[in-house]
């Protein structure tokens, strides 16, 4: 992915989707079939809580749900490190996957970060 993609709602929703199709290879077992199921939905939370947030009734709503997007995010991190310690054969995909985790991370922090100046 050379081009990044400044649509956040299309991009969070493209990054729930490849986590999807991730999840979809990982091997599963009995340790790995939990952790699955933990990182769909902080992955795709993040998105629909984005989308949620661009609809928010008030700029305390959107500062709520921008927050949720970014504990999700984070979660979503450790999730990936889980399976990738669960199965060495997602490490790669998982390695790049966290990496666009981070840069979620990084952007929604500077929107919050942004939002509590202007108070």
């Amino acid at each position: 992915m050379s081009v990044k993609n400044f649509d956040l709602e299309e991009r969070t929703a493209k990054f729930g989707e490849d986590i999807i199709t991730f999840c979809k290879s990982v091997n599963q077992n009995t340790i790995t079939k939990s952790l699955i199921g933990q990182l769909v939905r902080s992955a795709t939370s993040v998105g629909a809580n984005y989308m949620e947030a661009n609809g928010a009734s008030s700029k305390k709503d959107f500062r709520n749900k921008i927050h949720i997007c970014k504990k999700e995010i984070q979660e979503t991190k450790h999730w990936l490190r889980m399976i990738s310690k669960t199965d060495e054969d997602s490490k790669n995909k998982a390695r790049e996957l966290w990496n666009e985790a981070q840069e979620l991370t990084l952007i929604f922090g500077k929107i919050s970060s942004t939002l509590n100046k202007k108070e």
